[in-house]
């Protein structure tokens, strides 16, 4: 019988806390799932592991943005996040260069986003316009 996705990730969570050398432990993570045939179940577990640790007061963002950020957008995306989770006792940023993010960030938690791209600004503005909100 398979064991369930959510005692993988918080094994693999666990396991992760003290962790040094990621490069190692992703390769183990990698190995199992080949192993076991469950390789299409790997962004599920991610993002399990990453509310696990944000549980336990590690929260990893993933950040796209069009440009590198700069220390000043990082120190305010991480005030963002302390809103978001106040209990943080360490915030992981990790940036990706996403082309089709005209301006502004979009922030990936675990289990949630929140665009602050030019872009999700224009959509919403357009859907309370469109709903005669102002």
């Amino acid at each position: 019988m398979a064991i369930a996705r959510h005692i993988i990730a918080a094994t693999l969570a666990e396991r992760s806390l003290g962790r040094v050398d990621s490069a190692s432990f992703a390769q183990e993570i990698a190995g199992y799932l080949l192993s076991e045939h469950r390789t299409s179940e790997l962004e599920s577990i991610i993002r399990d592991v990453m509310q696990f640790r944000a549980d336990h007061g590690i929260v990893e963002i993933i950040v796209s943005s069009a440009h590198p950020l700069t220390a000043i957008i990082s120190k305010d995306i991480e005030a963002e996040v302390r809103t978001v989770y106040p209990a943080a006792k360490k915030i992981i940023i990790s940036a990706v260069i996403d082309e089709t993010v005209i301006g502004g960030v979009k922030l990936e938690f675990a289990n949630q986003q929140l665009d602050l791209s030019v872009q999700g600004k224009l959509n919403r503005f357009k859907q309370l316009t469109a709903t005669g909100k102002e």
